[in-house]
């Protein structure tokens, strides 16, 4: 009796720790996927690891202090080519100062990682920078802005992050600015306000990529009537399988298309499946409403440390897993809707925590390759999705800076947004 029942909850840990997809795998698809990963440049557009890094002088080769999951071991094992680092400045910093500095403060993180460690890394600041890592077996590192307020409402600011080596930057966060309405922010500005398209217009002069994730629709509209550059999602799903702000609607996701841009779906479980974790999440926020009410009190001048005990707690009390078909799924939409040669990955890795089983960090991106591979996919059109499709848009911003190369900075423009405009 006592053997049937330790030989029943070994079975029941085989069916529920396990994840299915391994439990199924398929040996020669897996190989094949491999092989196919291998020879791929693979691009992801959006990781928050820059945080720890710039807060707590994170060195990328060492373990990921709790929550992140990110080093460069993993990186390796996940095959990646090139990978965006997040500059994400809190709207803390808009009220308090100092969203610059902030900036600032993380774009030195990334340049110092790349100082450690040059046999791993190289600093990267364009398509042919990407081409060149994958020919010497390195990782790009790049830089992308999540939210417009870092650059304090100043377009010479804007233009010298670029010269600092940023390539994207996300119109908004989730708070709307002094000049571009955010999805989950106050409508205040109707989408983009005129400030605003001067920003996408400099953007595309400096060949610095519009990102519109976080912002809302008007806002997306907007930047699509304005930009002569396609525009990227750096980190946004479809809004038809989980409807959320942060994902996109099929007709945001048509224009996109049209406009010859790119959707890098996001990781994130409520993003991927809002409908069955939503209810979850909230729980799990009632639960531990207690013990985060004590963490924003004791850390209410830390908006940093805050963050990170916020993001411990939570990762102390996942959600449960969903399978990665559920993401795979997000894929498929966006090739139906789009096209293929208009979605890519923009996994959110440490910036959420609950990720779908197979897909938790950047060492899982071949099971992406493998999940493609069983849905019938190409070859051809992996490579498109794992990294060939932002490089043409990326490819495309580039050219389009190039015609503007005989003006000066904004046209002359110094304007700022000081007061009230």
């Amino acid at each position: 009796m006592r053997l049937r029942k330790l030989a029943f909850i070994f079975l029941f840990v085989l069916l529920t720790v396990i994840p299915a997809f391994a439990q199924t795998r398929d040996e020669q698809l897996w190989r094949r996927a491999l092989q196919i990963h291998r020879r791929a440049i693979v691009i992801d557009t959006h990781n928050d690891v820059t945080t720890p890094m710039t807060n707590d002088d994170f060195d990328l080769s060492g373990t990921p202090p709790t929550p992140y999951r990110t080093n460069i071991e993993r990186m390796k094992k996940g095959g990646l080519t090139a990978e965006f680092f997040s500059l994400y400045v809190k709207p803390w910093y808009v009220d308090h100062g100092g969203s610059a500095r902030r900036t600032l403060d993380m774009i030195d993180s990334v340049y110092r990682a790349v100082e450690r460690h040059p046999n791993d890394l190289m600093f990267a600041t364009s398509v042919a920078d990407i081409r060149r890592a994958k020919a010497t077996g390195k990782i790009a590192a790049l830089m992308g802005i999540e939210g417009g307020h870092a650059i304090e409402d100043s377009l010479p600011t804007l233009r010298e992050f670029y010269r600092l080596g940023v390539r994207y930057m996300t119109l908004t966060w989730n708070n709307t600015n002094n000049w571009a309405d955010a999805g989950r922010g106050q409508k205040k500005h109707n989408g983009l306000s005129d400030y605003g398209k001067e920003v996408v217009r400099e953007m595309n002069r400096l060949g610095m990529l519009v990102d519109v994730s976080h912002v809302s629709d008007d806002t997306m509209s907007d930047a699509l009537d304005v930009s002569t550059a396609p525009i990227i999602a750096s980190h946004s799903s479809a809004r038809a399988l989980s409807n959320v702000p942060r994902n996109i609607p099929d007709d945001l996701l048509k224009r996109i298309a049209k406009s010859g841009g790119v959707v890098q779906v996001n990781f994130y479980s409520e993003f991927v499946d809002e409908k069955t974790v939503g209810p979850q999440s909230d729980e799990r926020e009632k639960r531990l409403k207690t013990q985060q009410a004590a963490i924003d009190e004791k850390y209410k001048d830390d908006p940093e440390r805050r963050a990170e005990e916020s993001d411990k707690l939570e990762a102390a009390n996942p959600l449960p897993p969903l399978p990665i078909s559920k993401l795979i799924d997000h894929i498929d939409h966006i090739v139906k809707v789009a096209g293929i040669d208009h979605v890519g990955i923009g996994a959110d890795f440490d910036g959420a925590n609950d990720m779908p089983e197979g897909a938790k960090d950047v060492s899982m991106l071949p099971n992406i390759t493998y999940e493609l591979l069983k849905r019938g996919y190409s070859e051809r059109d992996i490579r498109k999705i794992l990294g060939e499709n932002f490089l043409r848009v990326f490819a495309e911003a580039e050219r389009v800076a190039r015609k503007s190369r005989g003006s000066i900075s904004g046209n002359g423009s110094l304007d700022r947004i000081n007061k009230k405009r």
